[in-house]
């Protein structure tokens, strides 16, 4: 689970696996694998970071 920003400035939590693309047009727009889009505020280099750290931290606790 990753934490983001809403353009609306509220905190949300978003399962990372759900991801399925992120753009930047020019709002950062996470489109997940249930058809829903969502517009955040970080840029997508942030949100692949955050994406790396959450699956670090998942695989490190499994070995």
């Amino acid at each position: 689970m990753i934490e983001l920003t809403r353009l609306n400035d509220t905190k949300f939590i978003l399962n990372a696996d759900l991801i399925e693309s992120i753009e930047e047009v020019p709002d950062t727009v996470i489109a997940l694998t249930t058809g829903k889009k969502l517009f955040v505020k970080e840029n997508k280099y942030e949100i692949r970071d955050l994406v790396v750290r959450y699956k670090q931290e998942v695989f490190n606790k499994i070995l």
